[in-house]
């Protein structure tokens, strides 16, 4: 009895039952396999909105800090440091030109010059100048026809009051006589403590420093 050679078989079901086909290399997931995926995805997503808010929360408490600071320095401390600020730009001024005249004279209006330098001491300063300038400066003038003048280069309140007040002041002091009539100039600073008399800042000492 002679056997009957078997038909080949197809290549497609040799493909379909061989080793590596599709369906062992990965299967396609079930609707329910899905449903843990998405809370893990929506879970991180949530996650990092609640991280991300958190600088963003922390961000705006500091810029409402910074205004409420900023309306407090406007409305409660900017006002007193305007009043400071006035009151410390007038016993510089005070102080400067009362500098200016006690240190400026020329012979030819020593009455007048003296006077109004007075006019901005007061005190133990006050007196003490009158008798300086009645007993030295003056018959100095006279005799050697001595004319100086002060200009005020810098000045700035080292101490401030209220009813006193210190200020250093730089200046420039010109100077010609008879014997030297071209001019020189000397800087100089003083040291000029102020006393409120009547509302207006007077020199109650003056004294070089530097």
């Amino acid at each position: 009895m002679t056997s009957e050679p078997e038909p080949p078989r197809d290549d497609a079901e040799t493909a379909l039952e061989g080793p590596e086909s599709p369906s062992d290399i990965a299967e396609a997931p079930s609707p329910g396999d899905a449903r843990p995926s998405t809370r893990v995805v929506i879970s991180r997503l949530t996650g990092r909105c609640l991280a991300n808010w958190r600088p963003i929360l922390a961000t705006a408490l500091v810029v409402a800090m910074l205004g409420l600071t900023a309306g407090l320095f406007f409305f409660q401390y900017r006002p007193d440091r305007q009043i400071d600020d006035t009151a410390a730009q007038g016993a510089i001024r005070a102080a400067s030109d009362g500098a200016v005249a006690s240190l400026s004279y020329s012979p030819d209006s020593m009455a007048r010059d003296f006077a109004t330098a007075k006019s901005h001491l007061t005190g133990a300063f006050l007196a003490y100048y009158d008798k300086f300038t009645n007993e030295i400066v003056t018959p100095m003038v006279q005799q050697k026809h001595i004319a100086q003048t002060a200009a005020v280069v810098r000045a700035a309140a080292s101490e401030l009051h209220r009813d006193s007040a210190v200020v250093l002041v730089f200046l420039n002091e010109t100077t010609t006589s008879k014997e030297k009539p071209q001019p020189l100039t000397t800087p100089s600073s003083v040291r000029i403590t102020l006393t409120k008399v009547n509302g207006s800042w007077l020199i109650s000492k003056l004294d070089p420093f530097g």
